[in-house]
Order: C-alpha cells, then sequence, then structure tokens
C-alpha cells in the first residue's frame, strides 16, 4: 500500500484525485497499474481501478481476471465496483474509505452483494490513515 501511496501523488501533480491501483496476478506480480487520470485524459471513466483492469487484460489477453487481487488507496466507486466485478477480481484490497460514493462497504456494498451473479472478498481499511491523510491535503489545497 505504501508504493500505491507514493504513486497516487503522481495523479495529484497533474490535478486529478491522488488514488493508484494495482492488479496482481495469483503470483503477486503486478499486471496492472493506474492512477486517477480523468483531468488529464478528460475522460471521466480514467479512474485508477479502471485504468489498472485495462492493463492486466492486456497483460493477460483476457477480460477474466480470475485469481487476481486489486489494491487501491481508497474505496471503490460503483462504476469501479461493477468493472471488478465484471472482470471477475476475486480480492480487493482498499485503504481510505469513501462515505460519499463509497462501493465496498461504506455507502454502498456492491462487491459483496447476494443479489449480483459476481461477488468479490474485500479487506478495507490497509494503511486507512496514511491513504485518508493524503486526499485529505489533496482537497485543502484546492480550498
Amino acid at each position: 500500500m505504501r508504493e500505491l501511496i507514493d504513486d497516487a501523488a503522481r495523479a495529484a501533480a497533474h490535478g486529478d484525485v491522488p488514488v493508484s491501483a494495482l492488479v496482481l496476478d495469483a503470483s503477486g506480480a503486478v499486471i496492472g497499474r493506474g492512477r486517477n487520470e480523468r483531468e488529464l485524459r478528460h475522460d471521466p471513466t480514467a479512474h485508477a481501478e479502471m485504468i489498472a483492469l485495462r492493463q492486466a487484460a492486456d497483460a493477460t489477453g483476457d477480460w477474466h481476471l480470475e485469481g487476481t487481487t486489486l489494491l487501491v488507496t481508497l474505496e471503490p466507486c460503483p462504476m469501479c465496483a461493477g468493472a471488478i466485478l465484471a472482470a471477475r477480481v476475486p480480492t480487493v484490497v482498499f485503504g481510505a474509505w469513501d462515505d460519499k460514493a463509497g462501493a465496498a462497504g461504506s455507502v454502498y456494498d456492491l462487491l459483496r452483494d447476494r443479489r449480483l451473479p459476481h461477488r468479490a472478498e474485500v479487506y478495507a481499511g490497509i494503511e486507512a490513515e496514511a491513504c485518508a491523510a493524503q486526499l485529505r491535503e489533496f482537497f485543502a489545497t484546492l480550498r
């Protein structure tokens, strides 16, 4: 998670919310990496998770990302949670909770919703304070 926090700072450097994500294969190798790039790309879908999932799919040659783990500094939003489930990612690890738009247990719990055909195991709050502090600092500079 510390590596992700450092990487997230690069997103803030171009005006994006500092969030970073990695997709690891079953052996722990990085197969996808992303950071928020909505401002950089002028793309509303350029969230860290989406970019990391696309890279992982490219790296494996398959959109089924079974056996992988997604790590991200902020709880995934509904869009990202939907993509995570569509890609069949079985495990999600995140840092800070998102009490405004989180979809992994705070506002919504899409990743574990039994009504959906696929679910993910969620590990929340890893380095939560460091991840949250980075976000607080970013937003404080905007005010």
